[in-house]
């Protein structure tokens, strides 16, 4: 099964990275995760009920994310099932893991942000920004767009590249649906705002867990891309892991971010504005604030070459197996 699972995992990531989800076809039919998030607002507008006590809507976020992994993982798995009977059933797998990382849309948000600074300036590059991040943008200068952009960059390349591709590599398609739809939840309602606090706890819960394996290895691939880039350091890369990572406010998003500041000589997290709310988080890396497009250019080309290390692994491991 892990044989197959990771040949499935390697084809996937190189059929998304070339072709990406074609628009005329979410067009027509939305994406998984869109339905997917149909059925978690379902869940929401059913079991999370304001004049509940904090008790019984943690317990009904508790139901409502048993639910969500039973259906999604038993449709995955039927349809594994009922394809590997069929000699196309394995292209088939490929194409509906293609649908789960999301290497090549990652990359075009964070590189808009960057071609949104160089052309538009500061509003456009706000505006674009605040596509792929949840803080307050207008208040942000163009080192805080740039900061911003590769902040995403980093964290969603562990848990929007990385995270689906080590699980559909050990689970196959099932694994990787089940992963898919645990970081939705956590996405949707994995909050602490009043109205998620409680229904929303168990999906940010289990969504940390599951991405502890993946944040590790998105640092280690940012690691091993900066070894083979002139502007990149491994060394400051480690470096900062070792001593920032663990200070995030996230059990797994400093490892990326630290991993990518450390490798470009930036210092960037810390004190943020989410709405009103000012969230107070560490610093990842200690070198300059003062980051611009250039910067954001960079990264996108450490991210590049960390994907490329990370799929030549993955099919290297599934040959050897």
């Amino acid at each position: 099964m892990v044989t197959g699972s990771l040949f499935i995992a390697a084809a996937a990531l190189l059929i998304e990275a070339l072709f990406g989800y074609p628009q005329p076809l979410y067009r027509l039919i939305g994406h998984p995760v869109t339905w997917i998030g149909a059925f978690i607002t379902l869940l929401d507008r059913l079991l999370n009920r304001p004049a509940q006590s904090f008790i019984l809507r943690r317990f009904l976020g508790v139901v409502a994310l048993i639910l969500l992994l039973s259906i999604a993982g038993g449709v995955a798995m039927i349809a594994e099932r009922l394809l590997s009977l069929h000699d196309a059933g394995l292209l088939a797998v490929i194409l509906l893991a293609a649908t789960l990382p999301a290497q090549r849309s990652l990359y075009e948000h964070v590189a808009a942000v960057a071609e949104a600074l160089e052309t538009g300036g500061l509003v456009a590059g706000r505006r674009s920004v605040a596509m792929i991040v949840g803080r307050n943008t207008e208040v942000l200068d163009e080192a805080g767009v740039s900061r911003a952009a590769i902040e995403s960059l980093a964290e969603n390349f562990s848990d929007g590249v990385v995270a689906p591709l080590f699980w559909t590599a050990m689970l196959g398609l099932t694994g990787g649906v089940l992963y898919k739809a645990a970081n939705t939840a956590d996405s949707m309602i994995g909050h602490k705002s009043e109205k998620y606090r409680a229904f929303g706890w168990a999906a940010a819960r289990f969504d940390d867990l599951i991405n502890l394996p993946a944040s590790r290895l998105a640092a280690l691939w940012i690691i091993l891309a900066a070894l083979l880039k002139p502007d990149g350091s491994a060394f400051d890369a480690i470096r900062a892991v070792l001593r920032d990572a663990k200070h995030h406010r996230s059990p797994n998003a400093g490892w990326p971010e630290a991993a990518m500041a450390g490798a470009l000589g930036l210092k960037i997290a810390g004190p943020r504005l989410y709405g009103t709310e000012m969230v107070d988080d560490a610093y990842m890396g200690n070198g300059k604030r003062e980051a611009n497009a250039d910067d954001i250019r960079r990264a996108l080309s450490l991210y590049r070459l960390a994907a490329v290390i990370e799929g030549m692994v993955v099919l290297g491991l599934a040959i050897a197996v």
